[in-house]
């Protein structure tokens, strides 16, 4: 590159002064800044654009070689599948052969148990909660606001 130190920068700006006049010269000067920073901003431009590229680029290839792992998985999961389906059938037909008189009734339907195992009993009642305040429920954000604004606020 060209290398401008304080010497020739007072050399350029004293033929300039001579060359285009005390008058035009700040017009002048103002012009060619404003011409500087929109090459700067091209410039600048111009390498986001080629980064984003290189970037775009980067995560194609990352995409394709997660497809290409996932396709993998999924067949080594389809084969081990038939597998065991295969020796399943086998196990279960040998199995059934030697049961056949149990084979005929048919097995008790599952029942499940009448308890609600989500839900956690208190050791205090729901309606000692319900008169003294408890709250039993969470309410989100957006749902207390909506409950507790005042009636006159818009």
């Amino acid at each position: 590159m060209i290398d401008l130190g304080i010497s020739k920068l007072a050399l350029i700006g004293a033929v300039a002064l001579v060359v285009i006049g005390p008058e035009k010269l700040p017009h002048v000067a103002r012009t060619v800044g404003t011409l500087l920073g929109k090459a700067q901003r091209y410039v600048s431009d111009v390498k986001a654009e080629v980064s984003r590229s290189m970037e775009l680029d980067e995560l194609k290839r990352m995409k394709e070689t997660v497809e290409s792992a996932a396709k993998d998985v999924s067949q080594s999961i389809h084969d081990s599948a038939t597998d065991f389906e295969k020796s399943w059938a086998e196990a279960t037909d040998g199995a059934s052969s030697g049961l056949s008189d149990y084979a005929s009734s048919p097995a008790p339907e599952y029942r499940h148990p009448k308890k609600n195992w989500r839900v956690k009993q208190a050791a205090m009642p729901n309606w000692y909660k319900a008169r003294t305040g408890v709250r039993t429920r969470a309410l989100s954000g957006a749902a207390r606001v909506a409950r507790y604004r005042p009636t006159n606020y818009k």
